[in-house]
């Protein structure tokens, strides 16, 4: 999904130069987005891109950049025009990720590993048709790259298989652990649940095969899946209690602990689940939108 995602909006010379590669995996991908002051509203965002010429000058901090230390090439988007409303002074680029002037640090997380990065842009050089999409037109960017990285999330585990082996294993957990009955109907809960985000995530994907963009169903499949990898975590620790805090070799038990510290990062990665409930509201149920302090 990140190949046609970042190059969407690209040029053809850059097409050309990186979509096969990105097929293959010769190179990698990253979304440059979120900013320290500039999460969820990220049409907020500082970062800056100052025409020179044929080429662009980006200065600023990114923040939460899934795989940046493994990437070679990232979609960034910068305020070109700060006099424009935020959302319409805002441009996309591919950014090489070994320029100079790009630094990046590991941020590492409770789980013990650093999937998520800050990246610093010092004076970055990167040139026009590097640019994605119009000047100014970052924000169509930007919805494109969300509305697919959302798809991506959503339909992790989408497939019957996935499903069914999942609930499996957590009965086989459940049996060898003697669960008792408030265990079981949060198993129960929770294949109800799977079985509904599953088809719901199948539905979407069918439209994605058929050529359609992705719509905000996949905020629904987004936020299904969290909120099933929290009752999956609330199982597993109610079965298994003390046995996810330390590493005894027995099958089933603290493998399960990663997964527990890694589920507060899923809820952020894609939009929050607060962000994924205004979109369902507002575009799904045609809800009126939230009211904002003045």
């Amino acid at each position: 999904m990140v190949a046609p995602t970042i190059l969407a909006h690209a040029t053809e010379p850059v097409r050309q130069r990186y979509l096969k590669s990105m097929y293959r995996g010769d190179i990698v991908g990253c979304q440059l987005f979120s900013e320290p002051s500039s999460g969820s509203d990220l049409a907020s965002l500082q970062t800056r891109a100052v025409r020179d010429g044929e080429e662009w000058i980006i200065t600023g901090q990114k923040v939460w950049t899934s795989g940046a230390q493994f990437s070679d090439i990232g979609e960034i988007l910068c305020r070109t025009d700060p006099e424009l409303p935020k959302h319409k002074g805002l441009t996309g680029f591919v950014v090489d990720m070994h320029a100079p002037g790009v630094e990046i640090r590991p941020l590492r997380q409770m789980t013990g590993g650093a999937s998520f990065n800050e990246v610093f842009f010092n004076d970055v050089r990167v040139p026009d048709d590097h640019r994605l999409g119009e000047v100014n037109g970052g924000w169509a960017v930007a919805l494109t790259t969300l509305m697919n990285e959302r798809a991506a999330i959503g339909s992790t585990g989408a497939g019957i298989v996935g499903v069914n082996k999942t609930f499996e294993m957590l009965m086989q957990l459940g049996a060898l652990n003697g669960a008792d009955p408030i265990a079981r109907q949060q198993l129960a809960d929770l294949y109800i649940n799977m079985k509904a985000a599953n088809y719901t995530s199948m539905r979407a994907m069918a439209k994605v095969k058929a050529g359609q963009l992705p719509g905000p169903e996949m905020s629904i499949a987004k936020l299904s899946l969290t909120r099933n990898l929290q009752r999956i975590g609330d199982f597993v620790s109610h079965v298994l209690g003390p046995k996810l805090l330390a590493d005894t070799g027995e099958w089933g038990t603290y493998a399960w602990s990663e997964l527990l510290l890694g589920t507060p990062g899923i809820r952020v990665a894609g939009g929050t689940d607060e962000v994924m409930k205004n979109i369902i509201g507002e575009r799904v149920l045609g809800l009126p939108k939230e009211s904002l302090p003045s």
